[in-house]
């Protein structure tokens, strides 16, 4: 479904991506892995239009998307769940999930038995969450953009473990229900229970790309591109 080849971008004359390229199909998660400052976030921004690529193609369903403004490329289908989360601080829960809600088989009823913390939090401003809850908002907000692929950027960034295991949890049932995932978090062993695939970034290029088992057979490559 996405399509991504010889992407290359970077911030005025920095060059930060050099030749990335990836696929992910209908119903897959994919993982994308690499330690601080190896362009997984430039990554996420060359694709939702934030920063214009210098070159390369990304085409979801056949759609070059390359270039375009990043209200376009949500409207073809690419919900975001950004770092930071980005959740409206002076609005309700109900009112950032419905702000840039779109028509779809995600709704508000689903989205809360999704994320059911939301649900007892409905009338509380985003400011008023603790760190957990927005970023569950955050999934909820793009969820109801009705989304053909899902993007998170440091998925449970700064969270304590229980929250970070509901979190896990909430993509675990995306995946179950045909939701198309491309993940970004540092956290590798639950990326590896979760991901159909896996690739990992380093100084703005795919150095490897495989399944998790494969990952874990080879203990040198963690050590060699993930490890500080």
């Amino acid at each position: 479904m996405l399509e991504v080849a010889g992407l290359e971008s970077g911030y005025g004359r920095a060059q930060v991506l050099f030749g990335v390229g990836f696929t992910l199909g209908m119903g897959e998660t994919l993982a994308l892995l690499g330690r601080n400052g190896m362009g997984k976030t430039t990554t996420v921004r060359t694709l939702m239009g934030m920063l214009p690529p210098w070159r390369g193609s990304i085409r979801l369903g056949g759609r070059e998307l390359a270039g375009q403004a990043s209200h376009l490329i949500a409207q073809a289908g690419i919900g975001l769940v950004p770092e930071g989360r980005g959740v409206f601080p002076t609005l309700t829960v109900a009112e950032n999930l419905i702000a840039t809600a779109r028509p779809g088989p995600w709704t508000l009823p689903r989205a809360l038995a999704l994320l059911p913390r939301l649900g007892a939090r409905l009338h509380h401003r985003g400011a008023e969450l603790s760190g957990g809850e927005q970023q569950m908002l955050a999934i909820g907000r793009a969820l109801l953009t009705n989304p053909r692929l899902l993007i998170l950027d440091e998925a449970t960034e700064g969270l304590a473990p229980l929250l970070r295991a509901e979190i896990f949890a909430a993509l675990a049932a995306l995946k179950a229900e045909g939701e198309a995932v491309l993940v970004i978090d540092k956290h590798v062993a639950d990326l590896s229970r979760l991901a159909d695939r896996m690739a990992i970034l380093e100084k703005g290029r795919i150095v490897w790309h495989g399944t998790p088992a494969a990952l874990h057979a080879d203990p040198a490559i963690v050590g060699r591109h993930l490890h500080v």
